[in-house]
């Protein structure tokens, strides 16, 4: 009988996950997130059933509030909620998670339920209805778009506060995973790709290393309130992203596609930048407007006034102009092969703001967004390319021109407003101790092996 795949280790008692060649029924209270009948094969993988497990921050290291708190660890054994987009990039997460990530989950003690998610929105309504005391750790296995929805899920439930705190993991199988990337670099991985980052970041959720992560608060001219875990950007960058779905079968090789297509017809955009620096950061109480919207669910934003108010007098205001591109970015990269900010992790409650202003050449262009693979494009002296490190920003787009896209997430162009929560989740980040089972990680300066096979892992 072929053993359990998450028995090893547990403690007496625990669940424990079922026979992988048998066919099981997957964690859901759903029957439309149950996984599809062509996919039985992967029916729950390694499910666990019977009791619920022990809460993180009682067999783990003791979590505490991600503002003040020390790293933190997730317990071992553990049990993680796995929700993969089986159409996610090239559409082949199915078999990547079989190959790569299974076999280190197992020698890890990580148990866990997989659930395949079937249409757009559909992360989000079930981490809004999911009963996370039973998971030690959600992990999205896709591109950035399905970690937006979840944690816009948990900020959306009636315990948003504590819903927030539980922590999640990033494994990149989309066709943008700047998430991943950022978290394979904060860790001291070289840059890598595909299968290569997909083995780093698992064996980053095997290390079990907890790390607080910044979160952005977005308010939107509609009335709309939107959290950000990666980016928001308008211009050039948006219009790629957007464009380029359409082409996403072709994995990160669409953002290049649609690079050149999007500077065969460059546009511009005309609007209103201002920004509070990290300098200029002054302690301050709730504005009432701020304070009216608590009614609203998610923290009250200090630093921001009502949009139809001039912003503060200590933030910087861009004179109305031509934009080819606005980027405001939480972390260190735009996707796997797009190292955008290399001055360094934002501290807490920062962002990385990035400006391109019009009158750049399409040459220079397309110089900058080459040398980005390595992180270089700083280095290329453009007068038109503008970087500051910010708490707060407010963008107003005239005649409702250009896209916005958040987290890689298509949104209405309107005026829109948004502020860091430093340190507001948990994530699976940075080099834990690695389990026993497993070899220890390489490091810095050694390159991965190429697409190593699942039965060797690293």
């Amino acid at each position: 009988m072929r053993r359990d795949l998450a028995a090893e280790g547990n403690d007496a008692g625990a669940p424990t996950a079922r026979d992988p060649g048998r066919e099981g029924e997957p964690h859901s209270r759903h029957r439309d997130a149950r996984l599809g009948s062509t996919d039985k094969e992967l029916k729950a993988g390694a499910t666990a059933e019977g009791s619920a497990p022990t809460a993180v921050g009682t067999s783990g290291v003791q979590l505490t509030d991600p503002a003040g708190g020390p790293q933190s660890l997730l317990p071992r054994p553990c049990r993680v909620l796995v929700l993969l987009n089986p159409r996610g990039g090239k559409g082949k997460a199915l078999k990547l998670f079989r190959s790569y990530v299974q076999p280190l989950l197992v020698q890890a003690d990580v148990s866990f339920t997989l659930m395949l998610t079937e249409r757009r929105n559909h992360a989000r309504e079930l981490v809004q209805t999911e009963e996370l005391g039973c998971w030690d750790a959600l992990v999205v296995m896709s591109g950035d778009g399905v970690m937006h929805e979840v944690v816009n899920g948990l900020m959306e439930r009636p315990d948003w506060e504590t819903a927030i705190r539980k922590p999640l993991c990033s494994l990149p199988a989309g066709s943008g995973n700047a998430l991943a990337a950022s978290l394979n670099h904060y860790a001291g991985y070289e840059q890598v790709t595909n299968e290569d980052l997909l083995t780093n970041c698992t064996l980053l959720l095997c290390g079990r290393r907890l790390v607080p992560m910044n979160l952005l608060s977005l308010h939107m001219a509609s009335g709309l309130r939107v959290f950000s875990v990666l980016s928001l950007a308008w211009g050039f960058i948006a219009d790629v992203d957007i464009e380029s779905e359409k082409f996403r079968r072709l994995g990160e090789m669409r953002f290049t596609l649609g690079t050149i297509l999007r500077l065969a017809s460059l546009r511009t955009y005309q609007g209103r930048l201002a920004y509070l620096p990290v300098g200029q950061v002054v302690s301050k109480m709730p504005t009432s407007w701020a304070l009216d919207r608590q009614d609203q669910q998610g923290p009250v934003d200090a630093h921001l006034v009502p949009l139809e108010e001039p912003v503060p007098s200590h933030w910087t205001v861009v004179p109305e102009q031509d934009f080819v591109l606005v980027l405001a970015l939480l972390h260190s990269h735009l996707g796997s092969e797009m190292f955008a900010a290399p001055m360094g992790h934002s501290e807490a409650g920062a962002m990385h703001l990035f400006y391109v202003r019009a009158g750049v050449s399409r040459a220079m262009l397309l110089r900058l967004f080459l040398a980005m693979e390595k992180g270089r494009h700083m280095e290329c002296n453009c007068p038109y390319l503008v970087y500051v490190p910010v708490v707060a920003f407010r963008l107003e787009p005239r005649d409702g021109k250009g896209m916005f896209a958040v987290d890689g997430e298509l949104m209405v162009s309107e005026t829109v407003q948004g502020q860091v929560r430093p340190n507001y989740f948990w994530m699976v980040g940075g080099r834990g101790e690695p389990p026993p089972s497993l070899e220890p990680q390489p490091p810095p300066s050694q390159k991965l092996q190429q697409t190593p096979p699942p039965e060797e892992p690293l």
